[in-house]
């Protein structure tokens, strides 16, 4: 017993010993402790390069994701840029486009209060009709110079008294047939001198409109610039009328119902052409309302 005590105090670790003037000597833990065991490692060489292998694989594999990762960032970047430009781009034609067709329509919207009946003259004389009316005309005047001839003769001695008499009777009546108030009375059809009258009046009229049609700058000629929307604008037979419309001088170019024809026909075509432009210029604005562009859509006007 006696020695199992002895040699328990041989087996256990001194402690720290003091010593004055000196610091403490450090405990020394034992390697292996008693009633307990470490376990063994068993170290396979095989093992080792191949972990020493599928180390840089893997770092290698991490850094290609990683290279990746970035490139498909820098591709959803770039074609959101892409996008962005495309669409800011689409915007500025947009928007350039409606201003072009607002001022077409701010500058052509004279071309609505075109009258068709007034350019038209549906009722203008046509050659027939001033062809009978110029007979008529120059058989009441060689009847009226016949019977006067006959009174003139009478007074020379010539013929006799009663003939000349007669001739002046005649004569008198035949004056009396051609005035107006008298002929309505025997007859509907009107005489040349009324046919004269009514061509000059719906010539004046015509020419009085288009003047107002044309305002101060010249509707044909502002017209010409909705060409893209309608080509016979540019038909070579209005070239003489859009040069007199920029020199402001159509109306008084106006003189035969041919041009006046010829000016009725442009403002319709230049009012297909209005109507085409109202249409293309409501649908962009409709467009730009729906993509958000607020800078192309038209403001509503406020009523005065």
């Amino acid at each position: 017993m006696a020695q199992n005590t002895a040699a328990d105090s041989k087996t256990e670790t001194p402690g720290a010993v003091l010593h004055p003037g000196r610091a403490a000597d450090p405990v020394k833990e034992p390697a292996v402790q008693a009633g307990t065991s470490v376990a063994p490692q068993n170290h396979d060489p095989s093992k080792a390069p191949a972990e020493s292998q599928a180390g840089p694989d893997a770092e290698n594999t991490v850094d290609v994701e990683e290279e990746q990762e970035e490139i498909t960032e820098q591709d959803e970047e770039s074609e959101e840029a892409g996008e962005s430009e495309s669409q800011d781009i689409e915007q500025s034609l947009a928007e350039s486009s409606q201003r072009q067709r607002r001022l077409l329509l701010k500058q052509c919207d004279r071309v609505l209060l075109l009258d068709f009946n007034l350019l038209s003259m549906a009722d203008w004389p046509d050659n027939f009709e001033m062809a009978a009316a110029r007979r008529n005309r120059d058989l009441w005047v060689f009847s009226a110079l016949a019977a006067a001839s006959v009174f003139l003769s009478g007074l020379t001695g010539y013929v006799p008294a009663w003939l000349a008499g007669g001739g002046f009777g005649a004569f008198v009546i035949i004056l009396l047939l051609g005035v107006p108030f008298v002929r309505r009375l025997y007859s509907a059809k009107p005489s040349y001198l009324d046919l004269l009258f009514k061509r000059q009046r719906m010539m004046r009229d015509a020419r009085k409109h288009a003047e107002h049609l044309e305002g101060k700058d010249g509707l044909v000629w502002q017209c010409v610039r909705m060409a893209d929307y309608n080509h016979a604008l540019r038909h070579p037979r209005f070239r003489q009328l859009v040069q007199m419309s920029e020199h402001h001088m159509l109306p008084l170019w106006l003189t035969r119902r041919d041009r006046v024809r010829l000016y009725l026909i442009y403002l319709l075509e230049a009012e297909k052409a209005y109507t085409r432009v109202q249409k293309a210029f409501f649908d962009s604005n409709q467009q730009a309302i729906d993509n958000g562009w607020q800078d192309v859509a038209a403001e509503p006007q406020s009523g005065a």
